[in-house]
C-alpha cells in the first residue's frame, strides 16, 4: 500500500515537472534564434531528461567501446520506438535528422526545430538532397549529427537493407561514425508501429518492464572503405551480430 502510495505521489510529480518544464521550453521558442544560440541546447536536452523521468523510464548507457569517442562524429542507431527522439537527445549532444512529419507534432515539433533539428521527406529524393548537404553544412560547422540508417521506425528488428545515406556522407566528410545499438527490454510496448503517439507513450509509461539499455561502441573510420556499399555492408553485419546477442 506504501510501495503503491509512494509510485503514485512519484508518477504526479514526474507529470507536473515535465508541464512546467515543457512550458517554459514552449515559451521561448518565440524567442528570436540568435537569442537561442548554444544555451537553448542545453534546456532542450535537460527537457528530454525531465521528459524521460515523467515516462518512469530507466535509461541506462553501456560503453562498449574501448577508445575515447572523437571530438567529431555522426551518431548512427537502430530505431525500434518514439522513445530515442528524447533518449538520444538526452545522452548525446547531436543534431537529429527527423522526418518532416516531426515539424507538424503538437508542441514538440516546435520545440525540436528551436533546438536546432533538421528534417527530411523522406519519400523525396530532392528532400533526401537537400538535407544532406544540410548535414554536410552542419559537419563542416564542427557539429555532431545524428540518424538512422534503416530509413524510418520499421519495428523492433532490424529492417535491412540500410540506406547508403550516411555512409557516403561519412566518406565525403572524413566524419567518423559511431554506432549506437538500442536494446528495449519490454519491447512489445516500446516498438512503434501504428499507434498515435499520445498512445504509445501511454503503453511505455504503463510497461511493466522500462528499463532501456543504450549500446555505445567504437568510432568506425571511414578510411577502411572504398565504397559507400562496402562501408554500409560492414556496419549493417555490426548491427546484425548485436540484434542476435541481445534481441534473439
Amino acid at each position: 500500500m506504501i510501495l503503491s502510495l509512494f509510485q503514485i505521489i512519484r508518477l504526479i510529480i514526474g507529470i507536473i515537472d515535465l508541464v512546467l518544464v515543457t512550458v517554459v521550453v514552449y515559451i521561448l521558442t518565440f524567442l528570436p534564434e540568435k537569442y537561442r544560440k548554444n544555451w537553448y541546447r542545453h534546456l532542450f536536452r535537460y527537457w528530454c531528461w525531465v521528459f524521460i523521468r515523467a515516462l518512469r523510464v530507466n535509461l541506462y548507457l553501456h560503453q562498449k567501446n574501448q577508445k575515447n569517442l572523437p571530438k567529431q562524429y555522426i551518431l548512427i542507431g537502430n530505431h525500434p520506438s518514439a522513445f530515442e527522439d528524447i533518449g538520444m537527445s538526452a545522452l548525446f549532444n547531436v543534431y537529429f535528422l527527423a522526418k518532416i512529419e516531426v515539424k507538424d507534432w503538437w508542441i514538440v515539433g516546435r520545440i525540436s526545430q528551436a533546438a536546432g533539428t533538421y528534417y527530411v521527406h523522406r519519400e523525396s529524393k530532392e528532400s533526401r538532397q537537400e538535407a544532406t548537404d544540410t548535414l554536410k553544412e552542419a559537419l563542416s560547422k564542427g557539429l555532431n549529427v545524428g540518424l538512422y540508417p534503416e530509413g524510418g521506425c520499421k519495428g523492433r528488428r532490424l529492417f535491412t537493407p540500410f540506406r547508403f545515406g550516411v555512409f557516403e556522407l561519412s566518406l565525403q566528410t572524413g566524419v567518423p561514425i559511431v554506432p549506437v545499438f538500442l536494446h528495449y527490454e519490454s519491447q512489445q510496448e516500446f516498438e512503434w508501429q501504428s499507434q498515435h503517439l499520445l498512445y504509445k507513450l501511454w503503453m511505455i509509461m504503463r510497461a511493466q518492464n522500462r528499463r532501456v539499455n543504450y549500446y555505445i561502441y567504437d568510432a568506425i573510420l571511414p578510411a577502411q572503405f572504398s565504397s559507400k556499399e562496402e562501408y554500409c555492408d560492414h556496419v549493417q553485419n555490426l548491427y546484425l551480430e548485436w540484434q542476435k546477442r541481445y534481441l534473439d
